[in-house]
Protein backbone atom coordinates (compact mmCIF):
# COMPACT_ATOMS: atom_id res chain seq x y z
CA UNK A 1 0.00 0.00 0.00
CA UNK A 2 1.34 3.37 -0.92
CA UNK A 3 1.56 6.29 0.90
CA UNK A 4 -0.67 8.26 -1.28
CA UNK A 5 -2.89 5.57 -0.50
CA UNK A 6 -3.17 5.75 3.16
CA UNK A 7 -3.17 8.81 2.85
CA UNK A 8 -6.86 8.40 0.90
CA UNK A 9 -7.76 5.93 3.57
CA UNK A 10 -7.52 7.95 6.37
CA UNK A 11 -9.21 11.07 4.75
CA UNK A 12 -11.91 8.71 3.72
CA UNK A 13 -12.17 7.38 6.98
CA UNK A 14 -12.52 10.86 8.64
CA UNK A 15 -15.05 11.62 5.75
CA UNK A 16 -17.15 8.71 6.90
CA UNK A 17 -16.75 9.32 9.86
CA UNK A 18 -18.20 12.57 10.20
CA UNK A 19 -21.19 11.05 7.88
CA UNK A 20 -21.81 9.06 10.38
CA UNK A 21 -21.87 10.96 13.51
CA UNK A 22 -24.20 13.81 11.26
CA UNK A 23 -26.19 11.37 10.37
CA UNK A 24 -27.31 9.40 14.03
CA UNK A 25 -27.37 12.65 15.11
CA UNK A 26 -29.79 14.23 12.87
CA UNK A 27 -32.14 11.24 13.02
CA UNK A 28 -32.27 11.79 16.55
CA UNK A 29 -33.24 15.46 16.65
CA UNK A 30 -35.82 14.27 13.53
CA UNK A 31 -37.40 11.07 14.32
CA UNK A 32 -35.63 10.25 17.94
CA UNK A 33 -33.87 7.38 16.89
CA UNK A 34 -30.35 5.91 16.35
CA UNK A 35 -29.56 5.07 12.76
CA UNK A 36 -25.79 4.19 13.48
CA UNK A 37 -25.52 1.58 15.95
CA UNK A 38 -27.66 -0.44 17.76
CA UNK A 39 -26.97 -0.17 21.52
CA UNK A 40 -28.67 3.42 21.68
CA UNK A 41 -31.80 1.73 19.97
CA UNK A 42 -31.91 -1.46 22.61
CA UNK A 43 -32.05 1.40 25.62
CA UNK A 44 -35.06 3.29 23.64
CA UNK A 45 -36.68 0.00 22.41
CA UNK A 46 -36.61 -0.97 26.80
CA UNK A 47 -37.88 2.61 27.43
CA UNK A 48 -40.72 2.10 25.07
CA UNK A 49 -41.73 -1.73 26.33
CA UNK A 50 -41.26 -0.38 29.90
CA UNK A 51 -43.81 2.84 28.76
CA UNK A 52 -46.26 0.39 26.91
CA UNK A 53 -45.60 2.35 24.24
CA UNK A 54 -45.97 -0.18 21.59
CA UNK A 55 -45.77 2.86 18.25
CA UNK A 56 -42.70 4.21 20.07
CA UNK A 57 -41.51 0.74 19.97
CA UNK A 58 -41.30 0.40 16.06
CA UNK A 59 -38.84 3.35 15.56
CA UNK A 60 -36.25 1.60 17.65
CA UNK A 61 -37.11 -2.12 16.02
CA UNK A 62 -37.08 -0.97 12.21
CA UNK A 63 -33.60 0.63 13.11
CA UNK A 64 -32.18 -2.12 14.51
CA UNK A 65 -33.25 -4.60 12.16
CA UNK A 66 -32.58 -2.67 8.64
CA UNK A 67 -28.86 -1.18 10.17
CA UNK A 68 -27.79 -5.05 11.08
CA UNK A 69 -29.50 -6.66 7.61
CA UNK A 70 -27.45 -3.57 6.00
CA UNK A 71 -24.28 -4.88 7.19
CA UNK A 72 -24.75 -8.52 6.19
CA UNK A 73 -26.31 -7.69 2.77
CA UNK A 74 -23.22 -4.81 1.85
CA UNK A 75 -20.62 -7.96 3.29
CA UNK A 76 -22.34 -10.45 0.91
CA UNK A 77 -21.81 -8.05 -2.22
CA UNK A 78 -18.04 -7.10 -1.32
CA UNK A 79 -17.95 -11.18 -1.44
CA UNK A 80 -19.75 -11.77 -4.21
CA UNK A 81 -18.07 -9.22 -6.40
CA UNK A 82 -14.51 -10.54 -5.03
CA UNK A 83 -13.01 -9.14 -8.41
CA UNK A 84 -14.77 -5.71 -8.13
CA UNK A 85 -11.41 -3.44 -6.72
CA UNK A 86 -12.60 -1.65 -3.59
CA UNK A 87 -11.36 1.54 -5.62
CA UNK A 88 -14.66 1.17 -7.78
CA UNK A 89 -16.69 -0.66 -5.15
CA UNK A 90 -16.27 1.93 -2.21
CA UNK A 91 -17.63 4.33 -4.33
CA UNK A 92 -20.70 2.79 -5.74
CA UNK A 93 -22.25 2.26 -1.89
CA UNK A 94 -21.42 6.12 -0.94
CA UNK A 95 -23.15 6.75 -4.59
CA UNK A 96 -26.15 4.73 -3.11
CA UNK A 97 -25.94 6.31 0.51
CA UNK A 98 -26.41 9.47 -1.16
CA UNK A 99 -29.61 8.70 -3.39
CA UNK A 100 -30.81 7.12 0.30
CA UNK A 101 -30.03 10.23 1.83
CA UNK A 102 -31.78 11.95 -0.51
CA UNK A 103 -34.75 10.19 -0.25
CA UNK A 104 -34.66 9.85 3.32
CA UNK A 105 -34.67 13.48 3.70
CA UNK A 106 -37.94 14.30 0.92
CA UNK A 107 -39.55 11.71 2.23
CA UNK A 108 -39.31 13.68 5.76
CA UNK A 109 -40.11 16.78 4.03
CA UNK A 110 -42.99 15.43 2.32
CA UNK A 111 -45.53 15.00 5.37
CA UNK A 112 -46.49 11.57 4.46
CA UNK A 113 -47.91 9.58 7.78
CA UNK A 114 -45.72 7.03 7.58
CA UNK A 115 -42.52 9.78 6.81
CA UNK A 116 -41.07 9.03 10.27
CA UNK A 117 -40.66 5.23 9.63
CA UNK A 118 -39.57 5.63 5.83
CA UNK A 119 -37.03 8.08 7.21
CA UNK A 120 -35.35 5.31 9.83
CA UNK A 121 -35.58 3.04 8.10
CA UNK A 122 -33.37 4.40 4.71
CA UNK A 123 -31.16 5.80 7.25
CA UNK A 124 -30.38 3.06 9.05
CA UNK A 125 -30.21 1.37 6.23
CA UNK A 126 -27.92 4.13 4.54
CA UNK A 127 -25.36 3.82 8.03
CA UNK A 128 -25.57 -0.09 8.23
CA UNK A 129 -23.96 -0.23 4.40
CA UNK A 130 -21.52 2.06 5.26
CA UNK A 131 -20.18 0.33 8.06
CA UNK A 132 -20.15 -3.13 6.16
CA UNK A 133 -18.38 -1.60 3.69
CA UNK A 134 -15.56 0.41 4.95
CA UNK A 135 -14.14 -1.50 8.18
CA UNK A 136 -10.54 -1.13 8.17
CA UNK A 137 -7.69 1.69 7.80
CA UNK A 138 -4.30 2.57 9.45
CA UNK A 139 -4.14 -1.21 10.37
CA UNK A 140 -6.59 -1.22 12.55
CA UNK A 141 -10.75 -2.16 12.55
CA UNK A 142 -12.76 0.68 12.64
CA UNK A 143 -16.42 1.51 12.59
CA UNK A 144 -17.57 4.90 10.85
CA UNK A 145 -21.16 4.87 12.58
CA UNK A 146 -20.27 4.03 16.25
CA UNK A 147 -17.34 4.26 17.82
CA UNK A 148 -17.46 2.79 20.90
CA UNK A 149 -16.66 -0.43 20.71
CA UNK A 150 -13.82 0.33 18.83
CA UNK A 151 -12.32 2.80 21.40
CA UNK A 152 -12.98 0.11 24.66
CA UNK A 153 -10.72 -2.78 22.13
CA UNK A 154 -8.29 -0.75 21.47
CA UNK A 155 -7.85 0.85 24.88
CA UNK A 156 -7.93 -2.58 26.18
CA UNK A 157 -4.91 -3.55 23.87
CA UNK A 158 -2.64 -0.90 24.41
CA UNK A 159 -3.36 -1.01 28.16
CA UNK A 160 -2.67 -4.63 28.15
CA UNK A 161 0.43 -3.87 26.28
CA UNK A 162 1.67 -1.50 28.82
CA UNK A 163 1.30 -4.28 31.54
CA UNK A 164 1.99 -7.13 30.25
CA UNK A 165 5.76 -8.21 31.58
CA UNK A 166 6.47 -8.88 27.42
CA UNK A 167 6.34 -5.76 26.78
CA UNK A 168 9.60 -3.82 26.70
CA UNK A 169 8.46 -0.18 26.52
CA UNK A 170 5.06 1.84 27.60
CA UNK A 171 2.80 2.62 24.69
CA UNK A 172 4.17 6.09 22.96
CA UNK A 173 1.90 8.97 23.23
CA UNK A 174 2.45 9.62 19.55
CA UNK A 175 1.33 5.74 18.53
CA UNK A 176 0.37 6.53 15.18
CA UNK A 177 -2.86 3.71 15.78
CA UNK A 178 -4.00 6.14 18.69
CA UNK A 179 -3.67 9.51 16.90
CA UNK A 180 -6.29 7.65 13.93
CA UNK A 181 -8.53 6.81 16.82
CA UNK A 182 -8.57 10.40 18.34
CA UNK A 183 -8.72 11.90 14.76
CA UNK A 184 -11.96 9.48 13.83
CA UNK A 185 -13.56 10.27 17.41
CA UNK A 186 -13.23 13.80 16.37
CA UNK A 187 -14.63 13.44 13.07
CA UNK A 188 -17.30 11.48 14.05
CA UNK A 189 -18.34 14.54 17.16
CA UNK A 190 -17.78 17.31 14.29
CA UNK A 191 -20.05 15.26 12.49
CA UNK A 192 -23.17 15.09 15.30
CA UNK A 193 -22.57 18.89 16.09
CA UNK A 194 -23.11 19.95 12.45
CA UNK A 195 -25.51 17.10 11.76
CA UNK A 196 -27.37 18.36 15.08
CA UNK A 197 -27.30 22.28 14.07
CA UNK A 198 -28.09 22.03 10.85
CA UNK A 199 -31.58 19.87 11.21
CA UNK A 200 -32.33 22.29 13.81
CA UNK A 201 -32.26 24.73 11.28
CA UNK A 202 -33.20 23.86 8.03
CA UNK A 203 -35.47 20.64 9.38
CA UNK A 204 -35.50 17.71 6.75
CA UNK A 205 -33.82 19.71 4.25
CA UNK A 206 -30.29 19.78 7.03
CA UNK A 207 -30.06 16.09 5.95
CA UNK A 208 -28.57 16.54 2.40
CA UNK A 209 -25.41 18.32 3.83
CA UNK A 210 -23.88 14.80 4.62
CA UNK A 211 -24.97 14.03 1.19
CA UNK A 212 -22.98 16.88 0.13
CA UNK A 213 -19.85 15.22 1.89
CA UNK A 214 -20.15 11.87 0.56
CA UNK A 215 -20.10 13.78 -2.86
CA UNK A 216 -16.66 15.21 -1.61
CA UNK A 217 -15.71 11.69 -0.61
CA UNK A 218 -16.92 10.12 -3.62
CA UNK A 219 -14.99 12.17 -6.25
CA UNK A 220 -11.29 12.09 -3.94
CA UNK A 221 -11.71 8.16 -4.20
CA UNK A 222 -12.24 8.45 -8.17
CA UNK A 223 -8.83 10.73 -8.27
CA UNK A 224 -7.16 8.30 -6.58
Amino acid sequence: MTSNTRHSDTWLALGLAFVGGYCDAASFVLARTFTGHVTGNLVLAAIAVAAQDWRALLGPLSAIVTFLAAIVLSMLVGRTLKAVPSSALLPAIMGIEVILIVTASLAFASGTPQRVEIFVILLSFTLGLQNGAFSRVGGISVHTTYLTGMITNLISTETEKYVSAVSVAPVAASDPKINLLFRIWGAFVLGAAAGAALVLHFKALGMLGAALVLIALILLRCTD
